[in-house]
């Protein structure tokens, strides 16, 4: 198994993981951290998927969108641990309401 293959299945691993905390998790925080696992697996899947060839050159491509989402995933992440700071000074906690609840 060569080292983009590795990546890859790392990658779609985490985003397994992080769909599976998205959905088990009501805690606002822990939907965030899901969130994030998932985005570094999709991270990790697009530099795999940057080496073509064993003796070609790496795509630059792919890394450089990489480098871009990861500042967009550390904004997001701001934006959303601001939102949830919100909700729970609002509500007086972070969680989702239940379907029963309303």
């Amino acid at each position: 198994m060569n080292p983009a293959n590795f990546y890859a299945l790392v990658g779609i691993g985490l985003f397994c993981i992080g769909l599976f905390g998205m959905i088990i998790n009501s805690h606002l925080l822990r939907k965030i951290l899901a969130f994030n696992i998932m985005g570094s697996g999709v991270f990790l899947v697009l530099v795999a998927l940057g080496r073509r060839a064993e003796n070609l050159p790496a795509d630059p491509v792919p890394h450089a969108m990489v480098i871009t989402g990861i500042v967009v995933a550390v904004s997001a992440t701001a934006l959303a641990l601001t939102l949830m700071i919100k909700v729970a000074t609002q509500t007086g906690q972070a969680t989702l309401p239940d379907e029963d609840d309303k």
